[in-house]
């Protein structure tokens, strides 16, 4: 006789009951949050990205243009925030609105 040692917990969404690793797999989906860029398309952690507008570097004493492309961006986790490198400047936090999808 084989033992499962999962307990099993209510899932208010479903109304059904689920096994613990499958409730916090749930969770986890429905904390992830989506980022867009200005033209709505959805942005994943690699993706490259292109300025839609001039952006003055608060800091680094710089202007990056637009057109100018970034690439292998990593999303925070806030809707609006992505992660990304750029020459000479260290840690760059673009907001999703002023980029595009390269």
């Amino acid at each position: 006789m084989s033992e499962q040692s999962d307990d099993f917990v209510y899932d208010e969404t479903t109304g059904e009951w689920v096994s613990a690793s499958e409730a916090a797999a749930n969770a986890a989906a429905v904390e992830q949050v989506e980022v867009r860029d200005a033209m709505g398309n959805l942005l994943v952690d690699g993706d490259s990205v292109t300025l839609v507008k001039d952006l003055k570097v608060k800091g680094a004493g710089q202007t990056l243009k637009r057109g100018t492309v970034i690439k292998s961006i990593r999303l925070t986790g806030d809707a609006q925030e992505i992660d990304c490198r750029y020459e000479g400047i260290k840690g760059l936090v673009l907001r999703a609105e002023f980029v595009r999808k390269a």
